[in-house]
Formats: C-alpha cells, sequence, structure tokens
C-alpha cells in the first residue's frame, strides 16, 4: 500500500474506532486525565521533555496560539504547535516550524501505539495529544505552544508544565459540558493554572474576576489582565492587513501594530499575545515587542493559519469565518455590517451557514442581519445539525433561505446568484467552514 492510501487508511481506523468529538459531541469525552497519562507513559512521558505555553478560553484560541507560534518561530526558536479542530487536513492539528506533521509520522505512531489503545480505549482527541507530545519530543522542539480542545481542568492537554497559561476570555459555550454560568465556565478555563506559573487574562468581566483571582491565590500564580495593560486602536484594515496603534500603559510606549489577523475582533487577542511575550521575554526567551510586532504581519503565511475572516475570493468578495458561538457570531456579524456599509456601492449579502446540534443556535441566529440572502446547510458529520431543522431555526427569527444537502451544493448555488459586488460570508462552524474551502480549492 501506497503512503497515500495508508494515510487515508489509518485516519479512517483513528475516525472510525475512536470516539470523537467533533463528530459525534458530549458522548466522544472521558471524565479525567487518566488515559492521557497512561499514553504518555507508555511513551515515556514526552509531554515533560519540552518547554510549552499553554492556552484555553472560549474564543481567540486559535489566533493566539498560531500568532505566538510565528514570533517564537520569527525569532529562531524550534517552535512546535497543536490546535483543534482541523479544517481540510487532519495535520494541521500538529505542526513543527509551520510545517505539518508528516503522513509518514501519522502513519508510524498509530501503529506503535495501536496495542496501547486497543486496552485503554481513547478519545480521539487524548490520541492526537499523545501523538502531538511524542512527536514534539522526537523533533527537539525548543517550545510548543499547546491549545487546548475544551474547557481546561480536564482537557486532555492539561497534563503539561508550562512556562505561562493564557486565558483568551470567557463566553458562553459548551454549557452542557462546563458549566451555565460565566462563573463556571471560567472555572473550567482555570483548571490549567499551575502553582507559581504566571496567567495572562485577555478579557476582564465581573463574574469572572473573582474566580481567576482566587485560583491564582491558590497557586501562587501571579495573574497578568492584558486588557489592563494594552490599549488597542483599529486605525484601518483591508484585504490583506488589519492597522494599529498599540498603546503599552504601563511604559507610556506607542507602536504601530500591521497585521494579517483580520475582523476587528482580533484587538482582544493582540494585547492578550503582546502581554503573553512581554512575560515571555522576562522569563529570558530572546524577544523583543518589535520583532514580535513585525512576526504579526505574516503569521498565516508563517503559521498556516486559516479560517479567521479570511478573504477566500475578492470578486465577488467571499469571506470565510469559524465563529460557532454566540460571542464570536455577533463579533462576526458587526464586522460584516462595516464590510457592508463600506463604499458607495450598494451590496447583497449572502450567507452560507450551518451549526452542530449542541450549539445554542436560536440565540446565535438572532444576530445574523434579517436582510441577506440565506443558504443553510449541513457539514457531512453526525453532529451536524440538518440543514432543515437550521431553517426552520432562522424562519422563527426572520431569516429567509433555501436549504441544501450539502456545503458543496449551498456554495455553488451563492456563488451562482452573485453578482460582483456583492458579500458572501461563510459561518456557523469548523466543519462548514473547513468543507467550502475544499469546495472552493477544487
Amino acid at each position: 500500500m501506497d503512503l497515500a492510501n495508508n494515510y487515508a487508511a489509518t485516519l479512517e481506523y483513528l475516525y472510525e474506532r475512536l470516539p470523537m468529538f467533533s463528530r459525534i459531541g458530549k458522548a466522544a469525552l472521558k471524565p479525567d486525565l487518566t488515559n492521557t497519562l497512561k499514553l504518555c507513559a507508555a511513551l515515556g512521558n514526552p509531554h515533560l521533555k519540552f518547554k510549552s505555553v499553554h492556552i484555553a478560553g472560549t474564543n481567540g484560541k486559535g489566533s493566539v496560539s498560531h500568532s505566538l507560534a510565528a514570533i517564537l518561530q520569527d525569532a529562531g526558536y524550534k517552535t512546535g504547535l497543536y490546535t483543534s479542530p482541523h479544517l481540510i487536513d487532519f495535520r494541521e492539528r500538529i505542526r513543527v516550524n509551520g510545517t505539518p506533521i508528516s503522513k509518514q509520522w501519522v502513519v508510524s505512531f498509530t501503529d506503535k501505539i495501536k496495542p496501547v489503545m486497543e486496552e485503554i480505549t481513547p478519545s480521539f482527541f487524548e490520541i492526537t495529544v499523545a501523538m502531538a507530545f511524542e512527536y514534539f519530543a522526537n523533533e527537539q522542539v525548543d517550545i510548543a505552544v499547546i491549545e487546548t480542545g475544551l474547557g481546561g481542568r480536564l482537557d486532555s492537554t492539561n497534563v503539561i508544565a508550562p512556562l505561562l497559561s493564557v486565558i483568551t476570555n470567557i463566553s458562553y459555550d459548551h454549557k452542557d459540558l462546563l458549566g451555565n454560568t460565566l462563573a463556571e465556565i471560567a472555572s473550567e478555563k482555570a483548571g490549567i493554572i499551575k502553582p507559581g506559573i504566571p496567567v495572562v487574562i485577555g478579557e476582564q468581566h465581573p463574574e469572572t474576576e473573582r474566580v481567576f483571582f482566587e485560583h491564582s491565590v491558590h497557586k501562587h500564580s501571579t495573574l497578568h489582565y492584558a486588557q489592563s495593560l494594552w490599549g488597542m486602536v483599529r486605525i484601518n484594515q483591508d484585504s490583506k492587513l488589519s492597522h494599529y496603534k498599540a498603546v503599552n500603559n504601563a511604559k507610556m510606549e506607542m507602536y504601530d501594530v500591521h497585521t494579517d489577523l483580520q475582523g476587528q475582533y482580533q484587538q482582544h487577542n493582540l494585547k492578550t499575545i503582546l502581554t503573553a511575550v512581554e512575560l515571555l521575554i522576562h522569563q529570558g526567551w530572546k524577544l523583543s515587542l518589535a520583532a514580535a510586532i513585525r512576526a504579526l504581519g505574516k503569521v498565516k503565511k508563517t503559521t498556516g493559519l486559516r479560517g479567521r475572516w479570511e478573504w477566500l475570493q475578492e470578486k465577488p468578495i467571499i469571506i470565510c469565518d469559524v465563529a460557532h458561538n454566540t460571542a464570536g457570531i455577533m463579533e462576526v456579524m458587526q464586522q460584516l455590517q462595516v464590510l457592508s456599509e463600506d463604499g458607495n456601492t450598494k451590496r447583497n449579502t449572502h450567507i452560507l451557514t450551518g451549526f452542530v446540534k449542541d450549539k445554542e443556535v436560536g440565540e446565535a441566529l438572532t444576530l445574523y442581519p434579517k436582510d441577506a440572502i440565506y443558504y443553510f446547510t449541513n457539514a457531512s458529520i453526525p453532529r451536524a445539525l440538518p440543514a432543515d431543522e437550521l431553517k426552520t431555526a432562522g424562519e422563527r427569527v426572520g431569516l429567509s433561505g433555501n436549504t441544501y444537502p450539502t456545503v458543496a451544493e449551498a456554495l455553488a448555488a451563492a456563488k451562482s446568484a452573485m453578482r460582483i459586488d456583492d458579500i458572501l460570508l461563510i459561518t456557523g462552524s469548523f466543519f462548514v467552514v473547513g468543507e467550502a474551502m475544499e469546495a472552493m480549492e477544487q
């Protein structure tokens, strides 16, 4: 069997053999870190063989993770990056210096770990985390940026001993797993706080501040509030870059920041990133704010980040964003309104959207513009909300459009209906965006 077929067969084994949250939801989750620790022990505890930064939060984890990896890589450090889920190819989850793990490595690792898998029946996420840790140790990375999958306290990544913990923000998502209040959700995210390890809190909220303060006191860990330490004003944006004025409030210094992280919501992530950089500098890493800011201009090129207010096409405009909860969608719709009102041309707005079943879909849809043309669809995973149910939910809040059995068909319909000055936004879930990207590339 050639490598391509061997790789495809390996992925099919992993997808079908192991419970996978992205496909089936809550039933795939394991209640503790036991399996991850068993997997790591069988591999010689690779998670203890490299330095790391640990990142949790409701939104912004991917942007912050990729940005810190780009900054460290640009500074000359061999940098690992673990994120999830993937958009198109499984290998996106595990990278070293921006290059995805090789197909052969995925195949070889899976063959090696199969006996342990058969014995303990881990989840898909537990295996991918163990794979990432083994790969980073094998590659002898200088540092790895590790993004949590869901929550923090019981997340499979929460076996590492990081140099720095980062919590981007707290908003409502996965209520059935993390809690029904912001304080309960924050408590789960705060589970990544380690004894004596500094913590960056990206955004402050009255309901969560006490939670983080109490966790940090118990762990003797210092909190650093990015929202207080940095000021950030966006002054311009085009299809390639966003331009900001950033102020370091402690030093009273101003910086020009030009970044390929698109979307006005990125200003919160930028404050978090720069605060994390300052703490790593304090720990002795050979970084500088000036160099970090330069690296922010090419995050996508350096690390392969995709799906965050990404322009897939300029005429007519097609943009995708992986926003998939109420807070994220609110930001994306505000950004869409700014773009729709830009210039004197009358633009029709088209929105291709799909969700998974366990999201607060009704609440999210109230944020969508009433005057857009909708293409309701579903990704090809068991967890996807059927397109006809989504259309019904949309109609309840005044959204009008048609249903399509696949993302590719919805995209084709939208493209054929658009005029040259129109805008198409693709959003609602990672899986819808990923399938749309594949369709665009084909």
